[in-house]
């Protein structure tokens, strides 16, 4: 048999697309290695969100020139985000490069395997990996805005939701495989729509399958939390209670200038109705876009005080060449590193205070270990006094937080 070695850039989406794309694989015959040596096939699926993982993935794909040359039939495919971005440039700079395959043409990879005529005819259905306790289902593809900064909605196009009963089939063969836990993805995950059936209707839907204990979503935007959302949603318990949010900004004139397509005042409104139905929510800050005044800055700075964030992953503003906002005139790196190392001590303990509040509580774990596991909130807790099976769900009693992790009985 023929071995396959994956490399996977980027976000959660890339690991279900690599998955996808692995099954196409195996219908050919290969099994999957992480011994690089060994493979007959590297599969490099790519990101390009920042140049730096974008970088990272090309400067892999130059390295694997030699790796090719040590035994002959060897295959090289470059996929996703950056293939899309970079195209055939890409061929003309690496000519061993066998096939380049965009985010756009995952639904058309077993197509584009067989035009090649280098891995052979299809003998199998294929196989997928295990999931593991997590399984990613995509649900949809593409974003239908066109915020300044992101490339995103060049590289993936609009909006396409999958059809619902595809992505219930999904779901029931994760939960086959092993998982317990799913999680739905999309660009703009909760802007699902299948006819007559909406997000929260999914959602519904997936916790009712027999075998998932928990459901969760990536990455949401704010716009699309509705009142009917959350009518939808409170009562079920197997809709995880953590949500990643990216906000960006706390600036109206900085979020008006990304093309968000919402305010501070409506962000902070959707956060409070939010966590007012048992959400706690992290999220993405974006520091030192073009037009960002230190005002603007400040507010994004407040923003974090006054939304009750549990955690934020913070970042500089990094152009991305064929966006509007890489038109712009940069600010100063040195403005950049000051603004980044101010927000970063103004979310540093954000983390450990909310762990912290969680003392008293109860929470419904599902345990990954023995004696470990995540809550519904995300919150890693260790059980004391008691060991779980793997993959079983039990509600203990917070009795302390140990910096980010929970001890419980």
């Amino acid at each position: 048999m023929k071995k396959v070695f994956i490399q996977t850039y980027g976000c959660q989406m890339n690991i279900a697309d690599s998955e996808e794309m692995f099954a196409h694989l195996s219908a050919r015959g290969y099994l999957r290695t992480d011994n690089l040596e060994e493979a007959d096939a590297v599969l490099i699926n790519t990101c390009t969100v920042r140049d730096h993982a974008e970088h990272k993935a090309v400067s892999f794909l130059g390295r694997l020139n030699s790796w090719k040359k040590e035994r002959a039939g060897r295959r090289i495919i470059f996929a996703g985000c950056a293939a899309q971005r970079l195209g055939k440039t890409l061929q003309k700079k690496y000519p061993f490069l066998d096939i380049l395959s965009g985010a756009k043409g995952i639904e058309h990879f077993s197509d584009m395997l067989d035009e090649s005529g280098l891995f052979g005819p299809q003998t199998s259905q294929g196989e997928t990996l295990p999931p593991g306790l997590t399984g990613y289902v995509t649900i949809m593809r593409g974003c239908n805005f066109a915020c300044t900064y992101c490339i995103v909605p060049s590289v993936r196009g609009p909006i396409k939701c999958l059809p619902h009963e595809e992505i219930l089939q999904n779901v029931r063969n994760k939960v086959a495989a092993g998982a317990k836990e799913i999680m739905l993805l999309g660009q703009t995950v909760n802007a699902y729509q299948d006819g007559a059936v909406s997000f929260a209707d999914l959602l519904n839907k997936t916790s009712e399958i027999p075998g998932v204990v928990r459901v969760g979503f990536t990455s949401p935007h704010p716009i699309y939390f509705t009142p009917q959302f959350l009518a939808a949603v409170k009562d079920n318990p197997k809709i995880a209670r953590h949500l990643h949010l990216p906000a960006q900004s706390g600036s109206t004139k900085v979020l008006q200038e990304m093309k968000r397509g919402y305010t501070r005042e409506i962000l902070l409104e959707k956060i409070k109705a939010l966590q007012a139905a048992g959400f706690v929510i992290s999220t993405d800050l974006i520091v030192g876009f073009p037009t960002e005044t230190e005002e603007d800055f400040k507010q994004t700075l407040s923003l974090v005080d006054e939304a009750g964030f549990i955690t934020a992953y913070c970042y500089k503003y990094s152009p991305r060449q064929g966006t509007v906002a890489a038109q712009m005139k940069l600010l100063s790196q040195e403005i950049l590193e000051q603004r980044l190392e101010n927000l970063l001590n103004k979310v540093r303990d954000l983390a450990q205070n909310a762990y912290r509040a969680q003392v008293g509580t109860t929470q419904e774990v599902l345990f990954e270990t023995p004696d470990k596991g995540r809550s519904s909130g995300s919150f890693w807790v260790k059980a004391e006094g008691g060991k779980y099976p793997i993959g079983s769900v039990a509600k203990l009693t917070v009795e302390k937080a140990v910096g980010t992790l929970l001890i419980a009985r």
